[in-house]
C-alpha cells in the first residue's frame, strides 16, 4: 500500500463534494510497462487549479460561517502514458502490469468509497472531475472558449430525463450562466454557433446519477490559459466556481 501513496495523493472531506484530478501527473514507474494506445499527454496545472479550488471552498465555507468546509480530493500522481484513470480498467493500462491494477483499483474504490459515505451523511453527492484543453488543439471552425462542461448530456446529474425547459436549472446551468455573465467564453454556452463540447470520461459517466441514484458527477476542462498562463483569470475562474459550488452544496 505504502507504493501505492505514492503515486496517488488524497484526503477526505467533510462536505459532499470530491474533486478528481486524473491526468495531471508527472511521476514515472519504472516497473510499470507503457500504455500502448489512447492519449498520454498530462493535463498540466491541473493539480495545482485543484488545489486552489480546495483552498478557495474552504476559505468560502469558513466566512459564511459553516462548520463544515473541506472538499475531498484524490490526485493521480503517475504519468498518463503508465495510467489513465478516465478510462475503464481494459483501457486504462497495459493489463500484464499487477501494480498498475492495484494503483486504478485504489483509485477508484476510493471514490466509491467516498461517494457513497457522502450519501449515508449528506443524501447526496458530487464528484468534479477536472481535465485541461489547449486552445491552439480546438478543431477549426469551433467557438473558442476557456471552460468546458461535460455531464453526458445532463445523465451524470439526473437519474431520470428532464424536460428541455428544465436543463439549465442544475448546476450546469448555474455555471454556465455565471461563466457567461463574467465574459468567460464557456461550452456549452452558444446555442446557434459551432462548439467543441465534450460529454465527460469514464469518471463522470460511471460514477453520476445514471448508474448511482443521487450521485452527480461533472467534468470541467480548463485552457491552457486558465492553468498555466493567465493567473487573474484563474482566479476569476476558480470565484465563480467556487460561489456556484457553495450554493450548491449550503442550500440543501
Amino acid at each position: 500500500m505504502s507504493d501505492v501513496n505514492n503515486y496517488i495523493e488524497f484526503e477526505m472531506g467533510n462536505i459532499p463534494l470530491i474533486i478528481s484530478i486524473s491526468h495531471g501527473g508527472t511521476l514515472d514507474c519504472d516497473s510499470i510497462p507503457h500504455r500502448s494506445t489512447g492519449i498520454f499527454g498530462i493535463d498540466k496545472g491541473t493539480i495545482e487549479l485543484s488545489k486552489e479550488l480546495c483552498e478557495y471552498i474552504r476559505i468560502k465555507f469558513k466566512n459564511e460561517s459553516l462548520g463544515f468546509n473541506t472538499p475531498s480530493y484524490i490526485i493521480s500522481k503517475i504519468r498518463r502514458n503508465k495510467i489513465d484513470l478516465n478510462r475503464n480498467k481494459d483501457e486504462a493500462y497495459n493489463q500484464d502490469s499487477f501494480f498498475a491494477r492495484e494503483i486504478y483499483e485504489f483509485y477508484h474504490n476510493k471514490i466509491k468509497n467516498w461517494i457513497f459515505e457522502n450519501l449515508n451523511a449528506y443524501n447526496r453527492s458530487l464528484i468534479i472531475d477536472i481535465h485541461g484543453f489547449e486552445k491552439k488543439a480546438r478543431p477549426r471552425g469551433f467557438r473558442d472558449v476557456d471552460v468546458i462542461i461535460g455531464t453526458d448530456n445532463l445523465k451524470s446529474l439526473f437519474s431520470t430525463s428532464i424536460p428541455k425547459r428544465d436543463w439549465g436549472k442544475n448546476l450546469r446551468g448555474n455555471i454556465i450562466r455565471k461563466f457567461l455573465h463574467s465574459n468567460i467564453p464557456i461550452a456549452p454556452g452558444h446555442p446557434r454557433r459551432r462548439e467543441y463540447v465534450l460529454s465527460g470520461g469514464y469518471i463522470t459517466t460511471q460514477y453520476g446519477a445514471s448508474n448511482i441514484l443521487k450521485s452527480q458527477a461533472i467534468q470541467i476542462e480548463f485552457s491552457d490559459k486558465i492553468r498555466i498562463y493567465n493567473t487573474e483569470l484563474k482566479q476569476r475562474v476558480l470565484t465563480i466556481l467556487t460561489d456556484v459550488i457553495f450554493e450548491e452544496i449550503a442550500k440543501k
